[in-house]
């Protein structure tokens, strides 16, 4: 026998072997649920297409070789994921998983194989946000009061997941850079008041000033008549007054020896007079001071032709281009500069230290706290302060200088123009994500559904720390103001691409066929169908709004018995009984096959080609943007659709003959199936929105079958087949273009969670718009953000990428 000390040591060495074996051989949860629950189900469903050396998209299951291996591929399990809720996968016509083996294949995906903790779901990080050029145009118009023309001045933004408020694709070139340097002087120069009170003045266009008979202005007075314009200007105050005439000539090219002289008159007596010759771009300049008492005063011009009428050669006018009126110039009657109290708090700034440099700081402080979206920290405000300081301590500037100078500084820096987030850290070095904090929360709100920066209110509830807990009011509130159009007009302008509606090249003459066409003047022709259009995008974008702001069912998007129309665009779709050029309301006939988006002519025309439709744009289209499963991109060499047509001989095909020709050829045929069932229905709209029965003088059929096996002989009948079988696929799918726009980051396998409590939601609560914005902005992704020292679930996945092409 051993020795009892013996055994004892062998005893403990061998426990502490056994203790240490589960760290390195005990099976991965994942693997291990994957071995008794999900593979029978994927050999009994799956195998026979992704496993036993066939692998088609690329996926073969039984190649999943180790525990590793199947744990740790998230974008592979989260395409398996999308095609078995989009009823592709397994294929139609061979053996389903029943609902309740669904939900376990689903709930591994889910909680397994992509990790998701259901108490608190990963929310992702989103890259440093720089405002694009709407939301930089907005956040000036609202720091500065000015409207700067971003789509002159700046480059158009790059797009990521269809949209241009995207934090990985918004990068900075030093081209751009540069432009915003200038940007901020140009809009300190142009909104920054440099002095608290000035003259008051009154600007007036030659169009204002009239002959006695109505029957000329001073937009244009020949050198070769006589005539007189005036007009009477009113002042409340007496004082001295300046009055400055700016005078141009207007003429041909071409030498003409008119001269004339243009005399101006105040009540009466003549104050000043100048003469005036040939000579195209000429600018004259006249000016004079006057006593007035408070009351009216007549200005008047007198032009005097010096030469001959017989002896013109060419046209010869005189225009009077503005008349400026400032006064009374004494100070006393001075007023406020427009928007001083914007900047300035204070009526007056400190003529002298260490009052003014108190004073700079506070302006500062006051001006930086907005610009940044955030209250600055000391070290910023003291390096702006030295900047004014710099400025105004230099003979014959002012406080106001300087100040304009550290705002320009402002305006240039990485926080004015890069939505900077901080979170609220709780403490634990082990956790993997923080909450935003309120002043991060302000700024994701106001850009999500304004596009622009925190109004006073948001600030402060982000400043009193209240934000979050009144979150639903605040969002109620921002809703029902103004610049939610701007979400209307941005989201849905790139989700429904209303932003192309007015551009994207169709030939409306080709198209519409009309026989009176041809008859009509081509500029009237052009300009009708430039005001349809514009109908069109109106439409979208008024509809959108109502299902928003009345808090409908989103499913009025797939279909519904109302839309938007003037009397152009309804006689466009043949509705009856709308008169007039304003659009509104309007509930369809019973039979009309209008209603919802994709019968929109936004729609309609933005996935057509130049003179014909395009069934393929339109199935993507759909795919795309209502039930969210787009198809791979093609594969290289994809024969053109146009090479079917040889094979018709004996009549004009439809398009449906042409592409079920090109559906033929192997390369094309998967991704066709999903796309051409959806265009086809499609197919009694043309190119320009508008209905038809035939095509190439054959009836038109619409009839289909998804891939998903749901037969339809119409668009009616398809679009009630999306609202209701497909109801939740277009849930998930507005939910993933909302949050993606709302993020400014694409979606992720680890979103999966947040997405379906959303599409939850909005089941429970028949779709209503308010249950879908309430559970995003509640949702982890929006209200937390990966903390620094987290690790990223791509980074630990590194074949990932790999998965998507698969």
């Amino acid at each position: 026998m051993y020795p009892r000390s013996k055994l004892l040591s062998q005893l403990s060495l061998h426990l502490m072997l056994c203790a240490a074996l589960p760290l390195c051989a005990q099976p991965l949860p994942a693997a291990t649920h994957f071995h008794k629950d999900i593979e029978p189900l994927l050999s009994q469903y799956c195998y026979e297409c992704h496993a036993d050396g066939v692998d088609k998209g690329g996926v073969a299951f039984d190649l999943l070789k180790s525990d590793d291996d199947i744990a740790h591929r998230p974008q592979l399990w989260w395409k398996v994921l999308k095609n078995m809720r989009a009823g592709v996968m397994p294929p139609p016509k061979k053996d389903q998983p029943t609902p309740a083996e669904r939900q376990t294949i689903e709930k591994w995906i889910k909680y397994d194989a992509i990790a998701t903790d259901p108490a608190l779901p990963e929310p992702g990080r989103v890259t440093v946000h720089r405002l694009n050029r709407v939301e930089y145009h907005n956040t000036i118009r609202d720091l500065m009061d000015f409207d700067f023309k971003v789509d002159e001045e700046f480059p158009p933004d790059d797009t990521g997941y269809g949209f241009d408020n995207i934090g990985d694709v918004l990068t900075v070139s030093p081209m751009l850079l540069e432009k915003y340097f200038q940007a901020a002087e140009v809009i300190v120069t142009a909104a920054v008041p440099k002095v608290p009170r000035v003259i008051v003045e009154r600007r007036f266009s030659g169009s204002e000033f009239r002959a006695a008979d109505s029957t000329r202005t001073g937009d244009r007075l020949s050198f070769y008549k006589e005539s007189s314009v005036a007009r009477s200007v009113k002042v409340e105050n007496a004082g001295t007054y300046q009055i400055v005439v700016d005078l141009a000539v207007q003429s041909s090219f071409d030498f003409d020896p008119g001269r004339c002289k243009i005399t101006l008159s105040i009540d009466g007596v003549e104050r000043s007079h100048h003469e005036l010759a040939w000579g195209e771009g000429t600018k004259v300049h006249l000016n004079t001071d006057e006593k007035w008492q408070a009351g009216e005063h007549q200005l008047t011009f007198h032009v005097e032709p010096l030469t001959p009428e017989d002896q013109k050669k060419n046209t010869l006018d005189l225009r009077i281009s503005a008349v400026n009126v400032a006064g009374p110039v004494e100070e006393e009657h001075w007023t406020p500069t427009r928007n001083y109290e914007r900047f300035f708090p204070r009526a007056e700034s400190p003529k002298s230290d260490p009052q003014r440099h108190d004073y700079a700081r506070e302006v500062m402080a006051r001006f930086t706290a907005r610009a940044f979206r955030r209250p600055a920290d000391a070290k910023t405000l003291d390096r702006l302060v030295t900047i004014a300081e710099s400025i105004y301590k230099q003979p014959g500037k002012h406080f106001e200088d300087g100040i304009a100078q550290a705002m320009i500084a402002t305006l240039a820096s990485p926080r004015f123009l890069f939505r900077v987030e901080e979170v609220l850290h709780d403490g634990s070095a082990a956790s993997q994500s923080s909450p935003l904090d309120e002043f991060a929360l302000a700024s994701r709100l106001s850009y999500f559904l304004w596009s622009t920066m925190p109004d006073d209110a948001l600030f402060a509830l982000a400043g009193r720390g209240e934000l979050r807990k009144s979150l639903k009011e605040q969002v109620q509130r921002m809703l029902q103001d103004p610049r939610s159009e701007a979400l209307v007009q941005n989201f849905v302008g790139q989700w429904m691409q209303t932003r192309d509606v007015e551009n994207v090249p169709i030939n409306a003459r080709i198209i519409l066929d009309r026989a009176s066409a041809g008859k009509v003047d081509r500029q009237q022709f052009e300009r009708e169908i430039r005001l349809l259009r514009q109908s069109m995008r109106r439409e979208t974008e008024m509809f959108f709004a109502h299902v928003m702001r009345q808090d409908r069912s989103v499913l009025d998007f797939i279909d519904s018995d109302y839309t938007f129309l003037n009397e152009k665009l309804a006689r466009h779709y043949g509705v009856p009984d709308v008169t007039g050029s304003d659009m509104r309301r309007v509930e369809l006939p019973k039979d009309s096959p209008r209603g919802g988006l994709i019968t929109q002519g936004t729609v309609l025309l933005v996935t057509s080609n130049p003179t014909r439709t395009s069934p393929v744009k339109r199935g993507l289209f759909v795919l795309d943007n209502i039930l969210g499963y787009p198809p791979p991109p093609p594969p290289p060499d994809v024969p053109q659709l146009e090479e079917s047509l040889k094979h018709f001989q004996d009549h004009t095909p439809t398009l449906r003959e042409v592409l079920q020709v090109h559906r033929d050829k192997p390369l094309c045929a998967a991704c066709h199936a999903r796309m051409d069932p959806l265009g086809l229905a499609m197919e009694n709209f043309n190119a320009f929105g508008g209905w038809r029965d035939q095509e190439n003088k054959q009836p038109i059929d619409a009839a289909g079958k998804l891939l998903s096996g749901e037969g339809f002989k119409d668009v009616r009948e398809l679009k009630q087949i999306l609202k209701n079988q497909h109801r939740l696929d277009f849930y998930r799918c507005l939910t993933e273009k909302l949050m993606t726009y709302a993020l400014g980051r694409g979606i992720e396998y680890y979103d999966t969670e947040a997405v379906d409590r959303i599409v939850e939601q909005l089941d429970q609560h028949d779709g209503h718009y308010s249950v879908m914005l309430s559970g995003l902005n509640d949702s982890s992704p929006f209200q937390r953000r990966r903390n620094d020292n987290a690790d990223d679930p791509e980074d630990k996945n590194p074949s990932h990428r790999a998965d998507i092409g698969t």
